[in-house]
């Protein structure tokens, strides 16, 4: 009879690995499992094999984020939605620096690209959604600038969540993504209140007239 598998020893395992990892230590069966109650057979019985626990451990950084952004609601205002979906990217890099530090190493696949992707998906829709209802021009191409947000994101959880400046540089994000998206046909003033709002969340009503309608 197979024995049930328990997730809190696989996340364990990766939690592990990916700290191991992030301090440039060596990742061995022996020391992924040394100070714990888990045997080194665990890596094939939840992984298949050290190959295996690599695939997990990048996943296991998109789920987060995965998770981190599905918090994020869809409110009246949809720039202040986009800009919420980066505040949440930078609010994973900064609440899991271990598996950020390694969710983009090409080396090693994924257990599942597809459902990484999606994140990015995430951020083409609130795209749309800003151009649908008249925030940004009707040529906007969603995938680029949902790309661009990306890129601010990533750059500024490189050099605070896994780098060397300290987390006051995350307020760079705001002036970032207002001129982003006023170069994408948002007005500049209100483009300033929607972005504040999504930065440094604040309640939003999820029906109704957005407030600041002009």
């Amino acid at each position: 009879m197979a024995r049930t598998k328990n997730p809190r020893t696989r996340a364990l395992l990766v939690e592990r690995a990916a700290q191991m990892l992030a301090r440039r230590e060596p990742v061995t069966l022996r020391a992924l499992v040394a100070g714990t109650e888990v045997s080194t057979m665990a890596v094939y019985t939840y992984f298949d094999g050290i190959d295996g626990l690599w695939r997990a451990v990048r996943q296991e950084g998109f789920i987060r984020l995965a998770a981190e952004l599905a918090t994020v609601g869809a409110t009246a205002d949809p720039v202040r939605d986009l800009t919420a979906l980066g505040a949440g990217y930078l609010a994973n890099a900064l609440a899991n620096p271990d598996l950020y530090r390694v969710m983009f190493d090409a080396t090693a696949d994924l257990e599942d690209a597809a459902s990484a992707d999606a994140t990015l998906g995430l951020l083409v829709t609130a795209v749309a959604r800003a151009r649908d209802a008249g925030r940004f021009a009707p040529e906007t191409n969603p995938e680029v600038i949902a790309l661009r947000v990306w890129v601010i994101g990533h750059g500024l959880a490189s050099l605070v969540a896994t780098g060397p400046l300290p987390v006051e540089v995350l307020a760079n994000g705001e002036p970032m993504l207002v001129a982003l998206f006023v170069a994408a046909g948002d007005e500049p003033e209100r483009c300033a209140r929607s972005v504040a709002r999504g930065w440094r969340p604040e309640p939003e009503p999820r029906t109704g007239p957005e407030p600041d309608r002009v």
